[in-house]
C-alpha cells in the first residue's frame, strides 16, 4: 500500500500508480468532486494503458452518482458509516484475489 497524501491531482495519483505498479486505487473524497475525481482518474489510467489498474473509493456520495460512478468502471464505492472490516473484507477479495 502507498499512501500519496492529501489533496492530490488526479494526474499525481495515476502516474504514482503506474510508477508503483499498483494493482488497485482508492480514493476518499469529501469535497464533492466525486464525479470529476473518479471519472478523471479513470479517464487517465484509460489513456496511458493502465485500465486494469482498479479504482474504489469512498466519502459523501448520493446514491445515485454512485450507480453513476459504477456504470463508469468504478469497483466499489463506500460511504460514511462503512465498516473499515467491509473495506478491508472488499480488497481482498476484489483487488488481492484478482493478483
Amino acid at each position: 500500500m502507498i499512501y500519496t497524501g492529501l489533496h492530490q491531482t488526479p494526474e499525481q495519483i495515476v502516474a504514482t500508480a503506474i510508477q508503483e505498479d499498483a494493482d488497485a486505487i482508492g480514493l476518499s473524497v469529501l469535497s464533492g468532486a466525486h464525479k470529476y475525481l473518479f471519472q478523471r482518474v479513470l479517464e487517465l489510467l484509460a489513456e496511458h494503458g493502465a485500465a486494469d489498474i482498479a479504482v474504489f473509493g469512498g466519502g459523501i456520495i448520493p446514491p445515485e452518482d454512485i450507480a453513476a460512478l459504477k456504470a463508469l468502471g468504478v469497483k466499489e464505492l463506500f460511504t460514511p458509516g462503512t465498516s473499515t472490516q467491509d473495506i478491508v473484507r472488499f480488497v481482498r477479495e476484489h483487488i488481492r484475489a484478482a493478483v
